[in-house]
């Protein structure tokens, strides 16, 4: 769908400047944009080098090891069906982590573990291994929609890759966008943690 959106606003533009004479303007603007682009792309994959091998580093010296415990709390409170003891919830733990400082790139990796052992979990029920709620395969468990919403409405302390657009495209203050970061994605991770609750309890 996205393909078929973008492909349509690329040849709307076209043909609106075909019309009006502006197609040297909208050739030296594809260019420029794409010089842009493969700028912007070589200043992320530092940004996202770096704080992902920060997240290796804290993850082998058992820094999010602890993180994770001191978070148990609130892992708890939002995942109760999760055995204490399972690996989904230190996955969980450094993808939220790395959310909290704005790494949504170093935030993949976790999640997408995150959601493999949640499919474990599930498959555990499944097979009478693990207690639960018992659902058919393919059809996602409360803690796989929890988990996708709070991620996507990913609390951030500090957006790092906001900040890091902001230098690249001549911010005076790139770090001006902390305290509306902070006030934006605790409101709408606040609604999402409401929101998982209430369906939680529907189900």
């Amino acid at each position: 769908m996205l393909n078929y959106l973008w492909a349509g606003m690329i040849l709307t533009g076209i043909i609106f400047g075909a019309f009006n004479g502006k197609m040297p303007e909208i050739t030296n603007a594809a260019l420029d944009s794409a010089k842009d682009a493969v700028t912007l792309c070589i200043t992320m994959i530092g940004v996202m080098a770096f704080w992902t091998g920060i997240m290796e580093i804290a993850s082998r010296a058992g820094i999010i090891e602890s993180a994770s415990g001191k978070m148990r709390p609130l892992i708890r409170f939002l995942f109760p069906e999760i055995p204490e003891e399972h690996k989904a919830n230190e996955h969980i733990t450094t993808n939220f982590i790395a959310n909290f400082l704005g790494l949504g790139w170093a935030a993949t990796p976790a999640g997408l573990k995150a959601m493999e052992e949640l499919e474990k979990l599930e498959e555990g029920r499944r097979n009478g291994i693990i207690s639960g709620p018992v659902r058919k395969k393919g059809i996602a468990s409360n803690e796989m929609c929890t988990f996708l919403i709070i991620n996507i409405s990913s609390l951030q302390l500090i957006p790092v890759n906001v900040i890091a657009y902001r230098s690249q495209y001549g911010s005076v203050n790139p770090a001006a966008i902390v305290g509306a970061g902070i006030l934006a994605t605790a409101v709408s991770t606040g609604a999402a943690v409401v929101f998982c609750k209430i369906m939680d309890r529907r189900r």
